[in-house]
């Protein structure tokens, strides 16, 4: 087989699939790029058997065959040259010979034939989605998902489609994130949990994708398709725990405050908490909000003032200022309003402006106990 590729473009769709590749992998082959040439469509696939994804490319070429090369050596080879036109030839003795402008370069390549074949998904559900919607929806939500391999279901975020809504969750106990659009629906209900790794594949991607992604899924693997681009995982087993019933409906105390300079002072004040605990105080009364930590075993102290709108009684809460710097970064608003009931019940997040039509957003952290 032999074909013509502009270096640019291969290394671009190449960079994308190499987030699928392990560092370690248990079978030899998953450290390779699949190479399936049709005549002048060239389509490369990369897996880790949980996660597979190709892409293809045009290339000139009248022949056809498949051969799987060296992703690491053909990333680092493709990083150093600049734009231009480069051959690929497959030799006789299992080689195949890159000749660019340069020189010519030979890499071991193996029977294409052994790659894993991508899962194919038997009867699927299937759901169309705006890229920037999913993208959205991911990035506002990926980083609540927790990291216990004891609790895999949490390690995820969970979809749940329905006639009304798209909703998308994600939680580690401590914190939970759930972004729900009404302007996108599914034709039918389905609920499945995505692990984490294929998520940030599709964020990394979807970033610059203005076109809709199709998801087909089923009870074991599901399926984005979008562009030139096919990515299918397997879906985390299990069912994901009621988040409604731990999200407080009454909350009488409300707190409205700039976004900005809200996540400034708790960013600064958090410098001086417990290396433990990075546990900090709200105290609220009037329109005043006090932001104050203490690491008593380093005598570390701070404590600033915030002029704020506050509808409740005079209350202090604690929390973990690393959770709250987080759900304050992934917002866009200007404003935030944060709900709360009893310093010992979760605060509930919301954006007050910066949303699109259709679109809700509600983050929930959980208090830290206060030493009084």
């Amino acid at each position: 087989m032999k074909f013509i590729v502009s270096s640019s473009q291969l290394l671009k769709q190449l960079q994308v699939l190499g987030g699928v590749i392990n560092s370690s992998n248990t079978l030899p082959i998953l450290d390779n790029f699949l190479f399936e040439l049709k005549q002048n469509e060239l389509k490369i696939s990369a897996s880790d058997l949980e996660t597979t994804m190709s892409t293809t490319i045009e290339v000139e070429s009248d022949s056809d065959g498949s051969v799987a090369v060296s992703a690491r050596l053909l990333l680092d080879t493709l990083k150093t040259f600049p734009n231009q036109p480069l051959t690929f030839k497959t030799e006789e003795n299992n080689t195949i010979e890159i000749s660019s402008s340069h020189g010519k370069y030979d890499m071991a390549y193996f029977d294409g034939s052994e790659f894993p074949k991508a899962v194919s998904i038997q009867s699927p559900s299937s759901t169309v989605i705006p890229g920037n919607v999913l993208a959205t929806a991911i990035s506002k939500t990926i980083f609540a998902a927790g990291n216990d391999d004891l609790r895999p279901v949490m390690s995820g975020v969970f979809f749940q489609f329905t006639t009304d809504s798209l909703t998308f969750v994600a939680t580690d106990a401590h914190k939970l994130v759930k972004y729900s659009r009404t302007d996108v629906v599914a034709n039918d209900a389905a609920e499945f949990i995505m692990p984490k790794k294929p998520l940030n594949l599709l964020k990394g991607i979807l970033g610059n994708v203005d076109s809709d992604v199709t998801i087909e899924y089923n009870d074991a693997n599901a399926k984005f398709t979008f562009d030139n681009v096919i990515l299918v995982c397997r879906l985390i087993d299990g069912k994901y725990p009621n988040y409604d019933a731990v999200i407080p409906k009454e909350n009488p105390n409300k707190l409205t405050v700039d976004r900005g300079t809200f996540l400034n002072s708790v960013r600064r004040v958090s410098i001086f908490s417990s290396k433990t605990t990075h546990q900090i105080r709200l105290k609220m009364a009037g329109t005043e909000l006090n932001i104050s930590a203490e690491d008593i075993d380093y005598s570390n102290k701070a404590e600033e003032r915030l002029v704020c709108e506050y509808q409740g009684d005079d209350m202090q809460i604690g929390f973990n200022s690393r959770f709250l710097t987080e759900m304050l970064s992934n917002l866009n608003s200007n404003e935030v309003l944060i709900e709360m009931s009893l310093p010992n019940r979760a605060g509930i997040l919301t954006p007050i402006d910066g949303v699109e039509e259709g679109e809700f957003i509600t983050m929930l952290v959980m208090p830290v106990m206060l030493n009084s």
